[in-house]
């Protein structure tokens, strides 16, 4: 049989073997955002999961932009260093083409690692100030940023395109931004964190004024044939909040500012929303299936995306042409290689591994 799943896909001038994505999952494991020997060993193994692309984790364009102190970096010569030493690795051995996810993460910085909390830094834990489009904290207890000046816009624009100059020399196949989970560009788009009443706020327009200028500089130094793609959110799920509709807005605008496709996340602007985000699976597949309809670009989806029967069905019947899993990858590295032996389709097996492939190994029939 022929799989949706595992058919080509071209985006720009990349060609993916599949429509697999492992999302960009934060393993709060840097020092001073620079990458670590985890992140060798977390990589290397995701690079060798049969996915066709491979993104790594939110990566933050300047120091004070990081979630927490654990966070990966890309805004100094040493986070440079240390990431290209860890793609170099899984270029040799691995088959998943690279992609980085770059950030801010506004208000929700100086945070703890989730194991430690996960909430905003205290007094004694070194925390640091924060900035957003309005003087509006993440949630109860949080830090009240600072409002961003124009001078602050033109700074952080700067660094987003500074991390994308060194994303193009370590050599990555595709950069993305991170619009989504309220973090500092789609803390700009949603009226819950924007209450801004000047030409960066009021209107969506106006809201969406200063990410797409991010999208605009950043496309401006991304070769048109490497994909330049966006996480973005689908729906804030909060009364008075973005909507899937202010989604396809967003995405026809950032196509008109050259980016490639969009992959569509939900939630995240808000502790008051958190409980308000559905726990059922493929829950934000009807938003990109929307999306991907009106906005008329390629489209990926995250969430709750756990069976490789579920991940065909969203291919195949056109809701989204490529997905993304997150946890799927970390419970089952091989997902991917699973998901091929139930579907009928092909993945590349490192000749290390091929005695457990189903030509070698009796018992990959099994499973």
């Amino acid at each position: 049989m022929t799989s949706a799943l595992f058919s080509p896909l071209r985006l720009a001038g990349l060609n993916l073997a599949n429509r697999i994505v492992v999302s960009p999952m934060c393993q709060y494991s840097a020092n001073d955002g620079v990458a670590s020997d985890w992140h060798m060993t977390h990589l290397g193994m995701l690079a060798n999961s049969g996915a066709g692309l491979l993104v790594v984790e939110s990566t933050h364009v300047e120091r004070s932009g990081r979630i927490t102190h654990g966070c990966h970096g890309l805004y100094s010569d040493a986070c440079e260093a240390a990431l290209g030493r860890v793609v170099a690795h899984c270029r040799r051995i691995g088959s998943a083409k690279l992609a980085i996810q770059l950030s801010h993460a506004g208000r929700k910085a100086s945070a703890q690692r989730p194991w430690e909390g996960g909430k905003a830094l205290p007094p004694g834990e070194d925390p640091w100030p924060t900035i957003a489009p309005s003087a509006i904290a993440f949630g109860p207890g949080w830090h009240i940023p600072r409002a961003m000046t124009e001078a602050d816009m033109a700074h952080v624009r700067t660094m987003f395109v500074e991390a994308a100059k060194r994303a193009m020399r370590i050599g990555f196949d595709a950069v993305e931004l991170h619009f989504a989970h309220g973090y500092l560009l789609h803390g700009f788009v949603s009226p819950i964190s924007n209450t801004r009443n000047d030409a960066w706020g009021g209107s969506l327009e106006g809201r969406m004024r200063f990410p797409l200028e991010v999208a605009h500089a950043v496309r401006a130094v991304v070769p048109c044939d490497i994909p330049l793609g966006a996480r973005f959110t689908g729906s804030d799920w909060l009364d008075g909040g973005l909507t899937v509709e202010d989604a396809v807005v967003v995405a026809k605008a950032l196509k008109q500012a050259g980016l490639d496709y969009v992959d569509v996340s939900s939630g995240g602007v808000s502790t008051q929303g958190q409980a308000s985000v559905p726990t059922r699976p493929g829950y934000n597949v009807p938003f990109a299936e929307q999306i991907r309809r009106e906005a008329g670009m390629p489209t990926r989806v995250v969430g709750l995306i756990v069976s490789p029967q579920q991940a065909e069905a969203i291919v195949a019947e056109n809701r989204a042409d490529m997905v993304a899993l997150g946890r799927a990858f970390l419970d089952d590295p091989h997902w991917a290689w699973h998901a091929a032996q139930a579907l009928g389709g092909e993945v590349i097996h490192p000749p290390q591994y091929q005695r457990a492939g189903r030509a070698l190994w009796p018992g990959a029939a099994l499973r």
